[in-house]
């Protein structure tokens, strides 16, 4: 692996798990460098994982892959500055968005024609190693682009390729989905210290049967239905709860709260894209 040098814009945790995720993975530390205007973070983020730290516009001038892990909100300034730095490169540079809810329409808008965009749904997990990350490129983008994202991205947790018209529903699914299960998990300790449990204890179990659940998911073979078959004898404990979750709506409420957060996803897209296009339209005039 190597030989790649990425530029990764903003150093914050998303940032920093996956410049964590490469340095495991065996990336060089002279093919990384980070653009983090905090100087102490930017400090701190050096020392720890002995990379190179820059300025945005020596960093992306520099690099094959630059990586935009911003706020939304600090995206078109970021890419104008991008845009400047490599519209004069010797070589092609892929700029990765991290950014949730920004169209690679909009930050294309603010390249140079024809460079490659690639956008990336991660979720919260990969802070800890097992991400899931939804890759779809842009218009410009190429195969061996996709390739490279997915080596990147899959050092932090697993990878998927979609279409940019799939990517509400991802966010929905993958993007908001760590929150789905925190609530599911917050409510399960409260209903166990209901219960006359210690809460401590309660938190044990719950997080314990969380990972075990997911570790046996996650195993692959029986699907999550076989699975709770499994596990639900006829007229049991297990069915009695599961009898409770099904005559409360569990399955309508996720599906609501699915189709609820796409919806917002979707108007959260249009807005970026509208104002990303309406500001370089006015900086051209």
């Amino acid at each position: 692996m190597g030989m790649t040098r990425i530029a990764i814009i903003g150093g914050g945790k998303i940032g920093e798990a996956l410049i964590a995720g490469l340095r495991d993975g065996g990336w060089p530390p002279q093919d990384l460098v980070v653009v983090e205007t905090g100087e102490a973070r930017a400090a701190e983020l050096k020392d720890r994982y002995s990379i190179m730290t820059s300025d945005l516009a020596i960093a992306a001038e520099g690099a094959q892959v630059i990586v935009v892990a911003v706020k939304p909100n600090d995206v078109p300034g970021v890419i104008d500055k991008v845009d400047e730095a490599i519209s004069d490169s010797v070589h092609e540079a892929v700029v990765v968005s991290l950014a949730a809810g920004v169209p690679t329409e909009a930050i294309e808008s603010r390249l140079s024609a024809g460079s490659p965009v690639v956008r990336v749904m991660p979720n919260t997990a990969m802070l800890v190693g097992e991400g899931t990350s939804a890759i779809c490129k842009g218009r410009f983008a190429r195969g061996e682009h996709i390739d490279l994202v997915r080596k990147m991205m899959g050092s932090v947790g697993a990878t998927v390729e979609v279409t940019e018209s799939q990517m509400d529903a991802v966010t929905a699914l993958s993007g908001s989905g760590p929150a789905y299960f925190f609530l599911l998990a917050e409510a399960m300790i409260e209903a166990g210290v209901e219960q006359g449990i210690p809460r401590k204890t309660a938190e044990t179990l719950v997080l314990g049967t969380a990972k075990g659940a997911g570790a046996m998911l996650a195993a692959g073979g029986d699907g999550p239905t076989a699975l709770r078959a499994a596990v639900t004898s006829p007229g049991g404990t297990t069915a009695a709860a599961l009898r409770a979750f099904e005559s409360g709506g569990l399955r309508a409420t996720v599906y609501g709260a699915v189709s609820a957060c796409k919806e917002r996803s979707a108007a959260l897209a249009d807005e970026v894209r509208e104002q990303m296009i309406d500001e370089l339209s006015a900086d051209q005039t």
